[in-house]
């Protein structure tokens, strides 16, 4: 590993280490916090081995038209912003990012708003954001000579794990809470020949099992704990400010589980306004399930500065954690940009979702807490007409199925949680309507919702 061009920086108290002497858990053996790369020929004061931001705008453009495998990936033509291994030619890749960047014309009119943005992560290989972190991690942990990687995971992390190791031709270990991952998720880590257990707690009792584990066995810890995780997840921020031609939007709304992803984002921004190639970075804003709101209730509380755990319920699977790793890093983000921490409840969600797919683009429900988080901050004035706004999804729709079934056959919510969005939930619902084989009963079928379906 290259030291001279990165190093680990804690996160609490500062001390600086080469990559390869982190701790296998990747905590900071004097304070216990995280760490994050920085890059000292550009991030620390006086460095002079900065990039030059133009000639970096230009080289990614033309890298678009480039026939090399590298350049395919939506992490690796950033390349020069996350030189964490010696050879890029280590480098193990199923063409992650380039993910789109969706107009939603029908949810900015209802909210009205001009300049309404999804950025698709759901559209990388393996259906999540992981993949853009899984990408770089695994490729430290390849050039390293690893030949077991783990995680514990809610689904994405360990379908995205199982796929780029399946590729490097490396073992992987998931573990997952028993009962409580949607099964697409699931299906994946099998179909990549992961070794899955399904353990008897919830998230936070199985990274604490794998924390253990990684410190007696020589297995290379893959969840966003690991820095290096961060680094990949950091360049849908550089595709964002790119789609925009560098003038970045006002707002990026992103949803908080672990909390990796948010701060990654805020990373990315924060060297592109140090390299000079953006002029001032968004207001990230984290939304949560009311379920699982360390960190909504920590900025209700306390400003953002400490956090309790909680023991986390919510349906949207993807961000059922109670005890988020990354919550200082996002505290950070969201202090350092003027954003917010909100939370919403399992209504608001599940009627977001069904309007996202109204705009024929489709998530999982845990992406849908943007789209319901941003009509809260609409209501009380914190987004604007005039702004510009991006909402961050991180996994596809089929990741769970069964929850987009659950509602369109009036099963997922309570009664008590689907009253207060009736009219909402009645205009949305679409089940599957049972006929004849004939043309004539297809064509009653057509008449019968006429007026009734927008």
């Amino acid at each position: 590993m290259n030291d001279n061009l990165h190093q680990l920086r804690c996160f609490g108290c500062g001390a600086r280490i080469r990559g390869e002497q982190a701790a296998p858990d990747f905590r900071c053996v004097v304070c216990g916090d995280l760490f994050e790369v920085e890059y000292p020929g550009w991030n620390q004061r006086g460095g002079t081995d900065r990039p030059n931001g133009g000639a970096l705008k230009w080289l990614w453009r033309e890298r678009r038209s480039s026939s090399e495998l590298l350049d395919h990936s939506g992490v690796w033509r950033f390349r020069e912003l996350l030189p964490i291994l010696d050879s890029f030619g280590n480098a193990v890749t199923l063409r992650e990012g380039h993910t789109p960047l969706y107009h939603l014309p029908r949810a900015a009119k209802a909210l009205g708003i001009d300049q309404l943005y999804a950025k698709h992560q759901g559209m990388n290989p393996t259906g999540s954001f992981k993949d853009t972190g899984m990408t770089a991690a695994l490729s430290v942990a390849k050039e390293r000579g690893f030949e077991w990687v783990a995680c514990a995971s809610t689904g994405n992390t360990s379908a995205a794990m199982a796929a780029y190791a399946a590729r490097a031709g490396m073992r992987s270990l998931v573990l997952i809470p028993e009962g409580k991952i949607a099964w697409g998720k699931l299906s994946q880590a099998m179909d990549y020949g992961a070794l899955t257990c399904q353990v008897k707690t919830d998230f936070d009792g199985c990274l604490k099992v794998l924390t253990e584990i990684v410190r007696e066995a020589p297995i290379y810890l893959l969840n966003s704990v690991n820095p290096y995780r961060l680094e990949g997840q950091k360049t849908p921020a550089i595709e964002i400010a790119e789609s925009f031609d560098w003038h970045v939007p006002d707002h990026i709304i992103v949803p908080g589980g672990n909390l990796g992803n948010s701060s990654a984002l805020g990373k990315g921004f924060r060297e592109l306004r140090e390299l000079g190639m953006i002029t001032r970075m968004p207001k990230i804003t984290v939304i949560q399930a009311e379920g699982a709101n360390p960190l909504a209730r920590s900025f209700r509380t306390n400003g953002g500065t400490a956090i309790d755990p909680v023991e986390a319920h919510t349906r949207a699977t993807a961000i059922r954690i109670g005890n988020p790793a990354s919550w200082r890093k996002a505290s950070r983000v969201v202090l350092e940009t003027g954003g917010w921490c909100l939370d919403v409840t399992e209504g608001e969600i599940a009627v977001a979702k069904a309007e996202l797919g109204r705009e024929g683009i489709g998530s999982e429900p845990a992406s849908a807490v943007t789209l319901a988080g941003l009509k809260k901050l609409v209501a009380d004035g914190r987004v604007t007409e005039s702004d510009t706004v991006v909402l961050v999804l991180t996994g596809h729709t089929l990741k769970d199925a069964d929850y987009t079934i659950d509602f369109h056959r009036g099963q997922l919510l309570s009664p008590e949680e689907a009253v207060p969005f009736a009219s909402e939930i009645e205009a949305l619902r679409r089940d599957a309507v049972e006929v004849e084989g004939t043309p004539k009963a297809v064509l009653a079928a057509i008449e019968a919702v006429k007026g009734r379906w927008a």
